[in-house]
């Protein structure tokens, strides 16, 4: 009697009885399954990024994250002479011939091994270019001579690449410059 008194009183109240805390309890499970649904799929997503990225990584050539090669590695393994790759060292003193235009020779050398090259580039030699300097040469190696299409050179007096120091200090030549 009591609740139907109370349905007429307030018609659009419902008791509290057992079946309304049934639905909150659906309810929570709900958002509990909703919240949980999210994070699945949050964590298939960074996982199929992840598998993604180590899928890309697989098939990358093996020496896509070389900086350079020194000479004595460009002499103990030669490249094809269709590759396009990068040779760092010191410009050996008394090597550079015809520097006056935009093409013309010198040799890279690490202290063990000697790498004669040839600059066929657009540009004239950077200003800080020189003998005794360390330097990375862009190019191919073709029939044992380095043909640089791009060099660069240092950019300040005591500047030289990490992997240039890194080379120099295997082949135990490596002079720390005076600052």
């Amino acid at each position: 009697m009591r609740s139907i008194l109370h349905e007429v009183a307030e018609p659009n109240c419902r008791p509290l009885d057992q079946d309304s805390s049934i639905t909150s309890l659906a309810r929570m499970e709900r958002m509990i399954g909703l919240k949980k649904r999210r994070r699945i799929q949050v964590l298939a997503l960074a996982g199929a990024c992840l598998v993604g990225m180590l899928f890309v990584l697989w098939f990358l050539p093996k020496d896509a994250f070389q900086f350079f090669r020194s000479p004595s590695e460009v002499l103990a393994s030669p490249p094809a002479e269709e590759e396009y790759f990068q040779l760092g060292g010191l410009v050996k003193d008394g090597s550079m011939t015809g520097v006056d235009g935009v093409r013309f020779s010198f040799v890279v050398t690490d202290g063990a091994a000697d790498v004669p090259v040839t600059y066929v580039g657009g540009d004239p030699a950077p200003d800080l270019f020189g003998e005794g300097q360390g330097t990375i040469a862009k190019g191919y190696y073709v029939d044992g001579v380095f043909l640089a299409h791009d060099l660069l050179a240092k950019h300040d007096e005591t500047y030289m690449p990490v992997e240039v120091i890194d080379a120099l200090k295997e082949q135990g030549v490596y002079r720390k410059p005076e600052s």
